[in-house]
């Protein structure tokens, strides 16, 4: 098999384990408060990123040794607030429409990218960043009555970790990638627990298992992840990144009842098509 065929099915994967994590966050938040179902999460998280970072060869103080440490606090808080918001967006709207609203993120990575990272964008990019921005109208419906603010939820939360997205990017220009991995979750498992522990309540043990599940396919999915970058570059695995809205329609549709409106399948096959032109022009731009 060679490495182009194996980093896809990696990412694949990857993108499979993140959905149904999506789904044990809709289940475990809709029963219990979400700040204390994502600490658990970061609990486990950044028990992960402390075990990759002992087994670092070069030693775990150079392996973490930031020099843009106040940007990795900067991100952490984003990423805690990313995830929170998310979470309680599956609560409010479900797993299928938040998922969809989401999708812009990637666009609007490359609308940051510009003024952020100094980046040149063509003008063909900013036309499908605005053909992005049709397709999350289509799906809101603002004037028809059905809009809810709960639905700007996933929209704060793509632009937060678009943001983050950015940062990361800014960040490791200057300091090992690794570094950059290992302090968001660390300093989000800090936060968390001073947020999430004063809200923590009895669970069941059936739930109890679900946690344990749930933290489990968050260290599946971020080490899968880590797999995928490891064997391919990112650009080569972005598209596949869009059959997380395939998967997490499945579980919606499956396991939570969630109903597939036409509007929104129209407005992620606008968000996704003008996704993946832009891609596709960026990757032309580079290979010229």
């Amino acid at each position: 098999m060679s490495r182009t065929m194996r980093g896809i099915l990696l990412s694949v994967a990857a993108v499979a384990t993140f959905a149904m994590q999506d789904g044990f966050s809709r289940l475990l938040a809709g029963n219990y408060n979400t700040l204390m179902v994502v600490m658990v999460r970061y609990w486990v998280f950044a028990g992960f990123v402390l075990v990759l970072a002992l087994r670092r060869p070069e030693g775990v103080r150079v392996a973490v040794r930031s020099t843009r440490l106040g940007f990795d606090i900067l991100r952490a808080v984003l990423l805690v607030a990313e995830v929170c918001i998310i979470v309680q967006g599956y609560t409010l709207i479900g797993l299928i429409n938040s998922h969809a609203i989401f999708a812009v993120c990637p666009l609007l990575v490359v609308a940051l990218s510009g003024p952020i990272l100094g980046e040149a964008i063509s003008w063909q990019r900013w036309v499908a960043v605005a053909v992005g921005c049709v397709g999350v109208l289509v799906i809101l419906r603002p004037g028809a009555g059905v809009f809810s603010w709960a639905a700007l939820l996933p929209l704060g939360s793509a632009v937060m970790f678009a943001l983050y997205s950015v940062l990361t990017r800014l960040t490791t220009r200057d300091e090992p990638s690794f570094a950059a991995f290992f302090w968001p979750p660390m300093v989000g498992a800090v936060l968390m627990t001073g947020v999430g522990l004063p809200h923590w309540q009895a669970v069941t043990p059936r739930d109890g298992a679900f946690l344990v599940i749930y933290g489990l396919l968050s260290v599946l999915s971020n080490w899968l992840l880590q797999k995928t970058y490891e064997t391919v570059e990112a650009s080569v695995v972005q598209p596949f990144a869009y059959l997380q809205i395939v998967f997490v329609t499945g579980i919606g549709m499956t396991f939570f009842g969630e109903v597939l409106h036409v509007q929104v399948v129209a407005g992620v096959l606008i968000v996704v098509a003008a996704g993946l032109y832009a891609l596709l022009h960026q990757h032309r731009q580079a290979v010229a």
